[in-house]
């Protein structure tokens, strides 16, 4: 009996969220079998069936050009709508307030159009090509595999997928800017180590990929995730601050963080691990697919400041400089190094290795047959030569431009060489234009991501309304934009970046131990999607040529500050939209007042 004394059975209840049930009276779903839709088979002479088999389509060349043109069009405007109004900026910035030509203008405009057509073959390969890969073996290797072996996979696969980022090869563009003389360690490591450097960055999203799998297994918290990793990054950073030699690497290692995240990494890494949570029954909370990203930003700052500290246990500076000139002097450079067998070379190299092994993990140890197999080598096709020409754009478009644009706007405050008329203004009031512009810069750029607005929904969603898209929008964006601001202030002044570092993520820190669990997977999480494949070169390009311009030693370090920002503007603005939440429950009730009776 029950305890009013009748055998009617208890009811357990169990408390859930309130998102949680929205999402779910929200899906209805309908079976409905394939075998409806399809025509009936048919009998053959020795009694087996053979299915129904729809005829082969024949297309003539207009046929497929109405098909092929519309789809095009739209891929291509997408890429556009990526890349024209950042271009448009820089060279109307450039020539209406700073008073400057654009040096090679149809080169520069050829490139970018490069870049957009590379990014446009290059993301539809990914999604024809490399996606199905991701999405079987997610779905499929863990029913079929020890744990120990996915995670040793997740690992080998957060290494594969960082060499086939494209952002990660604006990193080696960069290299050649830096100046031996002036920073011998970073110079090493964006060139006679930059494989070394892609390979540290790698381990450390294959290590985010293993703990973000266990973490969605055991349905561990973000939070002492992020305690855990901030504390030694900020204790190594500290350690590279206090060495003259070091301190310049800080910068491409915080940059570094930055660039791991796009689309190549977030889709294939996430689909290996919330398959994973899924197989074992455990994919179904509505935060299963965050945590990675934010792994995945802060353990490459890790590896590569380790990275710094072996190189320069066996290396000194000086070595690294009489290496170099003696470089410079004897060697004379192979035609693989140039344009345009640097960018095929590139490119092949990028993609190739990571289908290799996706290739053998499906085969070999998943025993499976792929699926529509002419089209995935389709896409692998369209992803390699989507990667080539996006290094073109690259090289001759997006850096080319980024670099000329960071050198010409300190003239607004400085002198600077080739520019006869410079400093355009007073001191004051161009540091305030150069404010200006890198956070425009910074706030459209991040308005006009895809992936901040996807991030937009799906939040409003998870939080039933609590949190507006717009709100997380505005939020991402205007720290994005302050970031960047203060980046430049960190290359005009040479405030060391640990001065900024640090303070920035101890507040982070505060704010998410204030902040409930959503709250803080979403702030975490914003920072990844504001460093696509576009933003990445230009602001790398333009800081290095800044730096170059005012005469700083390197000029790293704008991207790190776009990631802090908007952590902490959207855990600022989620304390607030949390006490609005708690003011309106707390708020009593109010009567009901009949009209024309005061009472």
């Amino acid at each position: 009996m029950n305890e009013t004394g009748d055998h009617t059975p208890a009811v357990q209840r169990r408390m859930i969220r309130y998102g949680d049930f929205v999402r779910e009276v929200n899906l209805h779903h309908r079976r409905l079998s394939f075998n409806r839709l399809t025509p009936a088979g048919e009998r053959r002479g020795d009694g087996s069936y053979r299915p129904y088999a729809p005829e082969r389509l024949r297309l003539d060349v207009f046929e497929v050009s109405r098909l092929v043109g519309p789809y095009s069009a739209t891929r291509f405007l997408e890429q556009t709508r990526a890349v024209a109004p950042l271009a448009a900026y820089l060279a109307l910035f450039q020539l209406l307030i700073l008073r400057a030509a654009v040096a090679d203008s149809w080169t520069i405009t050829l490139g970018l159009f490069a870049a957009i057509v590379g990014l446009m073959l290059f993301m539809e390969g990914l999604r024809l090509g490399l996606m199905p890969f991701g999405e079987a073996i997610g779905n499929n290797l863990p029913r079929k595999s020890p744990l120990w072996l996915v995670l040793t996979i997740a690992m080998l696969l957060g290494i594969g997928v960082t060499f086939a980022e494209p952002a990660i090869g604006a990193l080696q563009t960069v290299g050649t800017i830096v100046d031996v003389h002036k920073a011998p360690y970073l110079w090493l490591l964006l060139n006679e180590r930059a494989g070394a450097l892609v390979l540290a960055v790698g381990a450390g999203v294959g290590l985010a990929a293993v703990l973000g799998t266990l973490r969605f297994l055991q349905g561990w918290s973000l939070k002492p995730f992020i305690y855990l990793s901030v504390v030694p990054t900020l204790l190594l950073t500290a350690v590279l601050h206090f060495d003259d030699d070091l301190r310049v690497v800080i910068g491409l290692a915080w940059d570094c963080g930055a660039v791991t995240t796009g689309p190549v990494t977030v889709p294939l890494v996430l689909s290996l691990g919330i398959g994973i949570a899924a197989a074992a029954g455990k994919g179904n909370s509505s935060l299963s697919g965050f945590g990675i990203v934010t792994l995945a930003s802060l353990f490459p700052i890790i590896a590569v400041m380790l990275l710094a500290v072996h190189v320069a246990s066996g290396t000194g500076p000086d070595d690294i400089i009489a290496a170099a000139e003696a470089a410079q002097r004897t060697a004379a450079p192979g035609w693989w190094t140039f344009s345009p067998a640097a960018e095929i070379i590139g490119g092949v190299r990028a993609i190739v290795p990571l289908v290799v092994f996706l290739y053998l993990v499906f085969g070999l140890i998943l025993k499976e047959r792929l699926r529509e197999a002419d089209i995935v080598l389709f896409g692998l096709v369209l992803c390699v030569l989507g990667m080539i020409v996006f290094n073109l754009g690259l090289t001759y478009g997006l850096a080319k431009l980024g670099a000329q644009s960071g050198g010409i706007i300190p003239a607004a405050f400085a002198p600077v060489d080739g520019l006869d008329a410079s400093p355009m203004y007073g001191f004051v009031l161009g540091i305030l234009i150069a404010m200006v512009f890198a956070w425009v810069l910074g706030f459209f750029a991040t308005m006009a991501e895809p992936a901040l607005n996807a991030l937009g929904m799906t939040v409003e969603d998870l939080t039933a309304g609590a949190f507006k898209k717009r709100n997380l929008m505005l939020a991402v964006s205007i720290g994005v934009g302050v970031g960047i601001t203060v980046g430049v202030l960190k290359i005009v002044f040479e405030i060391p970046l640990g001065y900024l570092l640090v303070p920035g993520y101890t507040l982070a820190a505060i704010l998410s131990w204030l902040s409930n669990e959503e709250f803080v997977n979403i702030a975490w999480d914003s920072a990844g999607v504001t460093t696509g494949p576009v933003t990445v070169p230009l602001v790398l390009a333009m800081g290095l040529g800044f730096g170059n311009a005012v005469s700083a030693i390197e000029g790293f370090g704008i991207l790190s500050m776009a990631s802090i920002s908007p952590i902490v503007a959207v855990l600022g603005t989620g304390l607030w939209v949390q006490r609005r939440a708690r003011l309106r429950t707390d708020e009593p009730p109010r009567s009901p007042r009949l009209a024309g009776n005061p009472s």
